[in-house]
């Protein structure tokens, strides 16, 4: 009896050479044992591993397709596969057609395998669900899952091409795969419990996610052939898809009650600006509350002005009081402000509300907005990447910040980054050579332009961004000041 250890459950390339020496020197299936280092001997197997014969001249060959269905049937959870593969071998020596005969029962179970071992990597790949763990540069995103076969290290290249620019870990009980935007590695497995726990955008995915749910189009039965149930407890939405199946028949006979709605016109662009509108009344005053900025949100909701509303999750419009002394002015909303729908709750919302602290202004009284109103991306994968937004996108957005600004009256306008000085002074004005100044608008209403928060999340030398920061504090203290004196003036 010849005992043959290999390194590990995915050692094709030590299967590999121990099967050519085995088959060479004519030892049979029936007398080959087939072990993996550090795994547990049978009760009735006291024998220890036996040095593999010397591979003797001359060759053999099998088709490519053995060896393409071994590489995945290997990774088969079961302890047989091994066993399966080398009979078959064994077979190909003398019917080199073997592979071709579906009903044989060898070819029939390794084929099976190769199935499983391929679903489980498509599983896999639809399944794993990242949790971010820390912040800023020290962000890293970490997901649990547990796979049937051995299967990590055949799916890990799909999520270094998927997720390139994010820094990431899968744990799994087999084994832990790591990305640090170079390359992929390998750590021993670990148990669930050292899984992160829910962070802190998982109920925003969530209320999208039921936003999203069409009870009309559910089909439980095939929902659950694609996604068992197995996988539910890994998945954010998981607490919500029971309830969503149980209310779906209400709701889709609530949906065949409503009457009909009427399709999206396209928006007219309203001509009439901030600078040529004439002044308000006592009578017209009431435009300037809050229920006029609802009314302004609700319009801007159904915005068509550009192209951008079509790929958008939905429109960011404007937050604050309806009278803020100050009005911040960002470029477009990002990833993570298009699924929540309220601009700066990002990282760069995070940096700007600590630098807001820091230059001694009241977030909770400040007014935010951004120059263009829906997010501009590139798909990569499942990444959107952020993308500037053009001229024409910035001029066909103008509108909702002149109507923003003619609302709310504020004291003092800043604005973050180019985009926004272009939408703020009505023409492209660099950032560096602005900045540090106050200057008044034709209506009346002061400026100042600084960088965008995003611009110091994206420097890389750690000098440069404390640097960086400080600077922007300075301006964000200018602008305080600014404010200051025209309420005191007015």
């Amino acid at each position: 009896m010849h005992i043959v250890t290999l390194d590990s459950d995915t050692d094709f390339d030590g299967w590999r050479q121990a099967a050519r020496a085995l088959a060479m020197n004519n030892v049979k299936p029936a007398d080959v044992t087939w072990r993996v280092q550090g795994e547990t001997a049978d009760l009735f197997d006291d024998q220890a591993e036996t040095k593999l014969p010397e591979v003797p001249e001359g060759t053999f060959s099998v088709p490519a397709s053995f060896v393409e269905l071994a590489q995945s049937a290997i990774l088969h959870r079961d302890q047989s596969r091994f066993g399966l593969l080398y009979r078959l071998l064994w077979r190909l020596r003398s019917n080199h057609d073997l592979m071709t005969i579906a009903t044989d029962p060898d070819v029939a179970q390794a084929h099976a395998m190769a199935r499983a071992v391929r679903r489980d990597e498509h599983k896999m790949h639809a399944f794993v669900r990242f949790r971010e763990i820390g912040r800023e540069r020290e962000t890293r995103y970490v997901a649990w899952f547990e796979p049937e076969h051995h299967i990590v290290e055949l799916a890990a290249p799909f999520f270094a091409r998927r997720f390139a620019d994010m820094p990431w870990s899968i744990l799994t009980p087999d084994l832990c795969a790591h990305w640090d935007g170079s390359r992929v590695s390998f750590t021993p497995g670990v148990a669930k419990a050292e899984a992160p726990s829910e962070d802190r955008l998982e109920e925003v995915w969530r209320r999208y996610y039921a936003s999203i749910f069409n009870p009309a189009r559910l089909k439980v039965k095939a929902m659950e052939k694609e996604m068992p149930k197995k996988y539910w407890q890994n998945l954010p939405e998981a607490s919500l898809i029971k309830p969503l199946i149980t209310s779906a028949t209400q709701r889709t006979g609530a949906m065949i009650a409503e009457p009909g709605t009427e399709p999206h016109k396209p928006q007219k662009r309203v001509e009439e600006t901030a600078m040529t509108r004439k002044p308000k009344t006592k009578e017209s005053k009431a435009y300037d509350d809050a229920g006029d900025l609802e009314r302004l949100r609700e319009e801007a909701a159904h915005c068509r002005a550009c192209p951008l509303w079509k790929n958008a999750t939905q429109t960011v419009f404007g937050e604050g009081p309806p009278h803020a002394p100050l009005m911040l002015v960002g470029e477009q909303p990002g990833d993570k402000e298009d699924l929540a729908g309220h601009p700066f709750v990002g990282p760069a919302g995070q940096m700007l509300d600590r630098a807001l602290e820091e230059a001694g202004i009241d977030r909770t009284k400040v007014y935010v907005t951004n120059a263009v109103k829906h997010f501009k991306f590139v798909p990569r994968g499942k990444i959107r990447l952020h993308q500037k937004p053009a001229t024409p996108e910035i001029k066909a957005c103008r509108q909702w910040y002149e109507r923003e600004v003619a609302a709310i009256r504020p004291a003092l306008v800043v604005a973050l980054g180019a985009t926004a000085a272009q939408s703020v002074f009505g023409k492209i004005t660099p950032v560096n050579k602005s900045r540090g100044h106050v200057v008044e608008l034709p209506d009346g209403i002061k400026a100042i332009v600084t960088v965008h928060p995003s611009y110091l999340l994206r420097l890389p030398d750690a000098e440069a961004k404390a640097r960086e920061y400080e600077r922007f504090v300075e301006d964000l203290k200018l602008a305080g000041a600014a404010m200051k004196r025209s309420a005191r003036a007015a």
